[in-house]
């Protein structure tokens, strides 16, 4: 091997975006990551963040550091009430588990509103198939789900219950809330719809196990 073939073997991913974004002008990182996390629907790899933000990859991962440890009061700061997380190969902000009660008595109570029909179908979907991710939600209603989703984990109805092992995708799964609105116990008490579907899908009732 030549040494020209050895340096190419130790190119990574991070050195061909830290390169492709060299050029670009200077941003303030920590607030430019704040706000693609505001407005993101799924977690963001390091990667993709420096990507959309013309910043080299380390700069990426030392400012998600200084916002940890900021958010979670570490340096002498206050302590917010979300934080940042790092799920399935990326971040994204949540509610700090602490104040996970008062989000939920909000969107219970100051919050009433009815959920459409596609919001409906959709946790339909969740109750009989989970954990499922939303693109595999989207398969099956034929439809982007993104703003539907995240109507439902706002309301508290949905849960982010695991990841993918292979792709890394958020899998998501009914709530305890869910169960109590609905007057029941256990998913093992929804109806089968089975007989009510044309050609008999038995796969789409929940599993007895």
């Amino acid at each position: 091997m030549t040494d020209n073939a050895e340096t190419a073997a130790e190119v990574t991913v991070d050195d061909v975006v830290d390169a492709t974004v060299a050029e670009h002008a200077p941003v303030d990182v920590e607030r430019a990551i704040e706000a693609i996390l505001m407005v993101a629907d799924e977690p963001q790899s390091v990667v993709a963040i420096a990507s959309a933000m013309s910043v080299p990859v380390k700069a990426v991962k030392q400012a998600i550091e200084n916002l940890v440890n900021d958010y979670n009061g570490t340096n002498g700061t206050i302590e917010r009430g979300f934080e940042l997380r790092e799920v399935g190969g990326g971040w994204r902000i949540y509610v700090r588990e602490t104040y996970d009660h008062v989000v939920a008595d909000f969107v219970l109570t100051q919050n009433p509103t009815k959920l459409s029909q596609a919001a409906l179908e959709t946790l339909a979907v969740i109750a009989y198939k989970q954990p499922i991710s939303r693109g595999q939600i989207a398969q099956i209603r034929a439809v982007n789900v993104d703003s539907v989703v995240r109507t439902l984990l706002s309301r508290g109805l949905i849960s982010e219950v695991s990841s993918d092992a292979e792709t890394g995708a958020i899998l998501y799964g009914t709530s305890d809330l869910l169960l109590q609105q609905l007057g029941i116990n256990s998913l093992d008490e929804l109806p089968l719809i089975s007989p009510l579907l044309p050609d008999g899908q038995e796969g789409f009732d929940v599993d007895a196990s």
